[in-house]
């Protein structure tokens, strides 16, 4: 073999051998198709969507740290009834955005505000819950309305209520639980997610299933309650139920489940009216901590 053809094939094979190399080194692009949520406590859901990380509803406190609701089932025991499952800490990494339902201490407390980055992008549903979030030392408070777009991901508000109308025809009441939002994720090829926040099945609900067609809805399911009133002031079991009848290819995950005071559904119960009702294969009932992927 001449010197140059000898030359020319040990340059081919290297060159053979770094682009080898470099196909097995090279980072694979995300794949926007696919979410992943972390099911952290309560209704606090870290939900990465089209490249994107967002925080829902942080509630970050330690186990303990607050009183029960006055006024509600089981008021005698202090919020939250666990502990997280991972330190706060490491509940903020990559977070790229907080969305914040509403501003009940179960929804927005972020560990007394002292894990939450004050210069985070942060949702909220209307004038009054910026106001309080920004007097917290927030700096870049962005009201919802009814839709708005991050980094390529579509958000829409929903509505409900967080109640009966019989709690709501009682003003003090009324102003007590107040106004919630809920949220919906949309991005090109990816599942569209509803998150329905902390509201009773309702004429909205209906509305944005038809709307949306969600692949993913998620449910505040724990049938939380008032003394001295019938109903609960968000989802039961039984809308569990109605929401795989209403969207029978989505699928389901209900949480919202065995950390507050006065919530009357535990996970165990739930998982027990689901396989009695067979429609087991459509609902998961995450843990603290778990990770879903859709």
């Amino acid at each position: 073999m001449q010197p140059t053809t000898i030359i020319r094939a040990v340059a081919i094979f290297l060159t053979l051998g770094a682009a080898s190399a470099s196909a097995q080194t090279a980072p694979e692009a995300p794949d926007t198709a696919d979410v992943q949520m972390q099911h952290i406590r309560n209704a606090t859901a870290k939900i990465t969507y089209a490249g994107q990380t967002f925080l829902v509803d942080p509630l970050l406190a330690a186990k303990g740290a607050y009183p029960g609701f006055d006024g509600t089932f089981h008021s005698e025991r202090r919020n939250p009834l666990v502990d997280l499952p991972i330190p706060a800490e490491e509940v903020m990494e990559g977070v790229d955005a907080v969305i914040v339902t509403h501003t009940h201490l179960d929804h927005w407390d972020g560990g007394e505000h002292r894990f939450v980055p004050k210069d985070i992008p942060l949702f909220v549903q209307h004038e009054a819950d910026a106001e309080m979030i920004r007097g917290q030392g927030y700096t870049d408070v962005r009201i919802l309305g009814e839709s708005a777009e991050f980094e390529g991901v579509s958000l829409t508000k929903t509505g409900g209520q967080h109640g009966t109308d019989e709690m709501y025809a009682i003003s003090e009441l009324g102003a007590f639980l107040g106004v919630a939002m809920g949220v919906v994720f949309q991005a090109p090829e990816a599942p569209t997610v509803y998150f329905v926040g902390d509201t009773i099945w309702r004429d909205e609900v209906d509305e944005s299933l038809d709307a949306f067609d969600p692949d993913v809805i998620v449910l505040n399911a724990a049938e939380a309650r008032l003394k001295g009133f019938t109903g609960s002031i968000i989802m039961s079991k039984d809308d569990v139920l109605r929401a795989a009848q209403a969207a029978p290819d989505a699928t389901l995950v209900a949480v919202h489940m065995d950390a507050i005071n006065h919530m009357t559904l535990s996970r165990d119960a739930l998982q027990d009216y689901v396989e009695q009702n067979g429609i087991e294969e459509q609902v998961r009932i995450p843990a603290d901590g778990e990770i879903l992927t859709f």
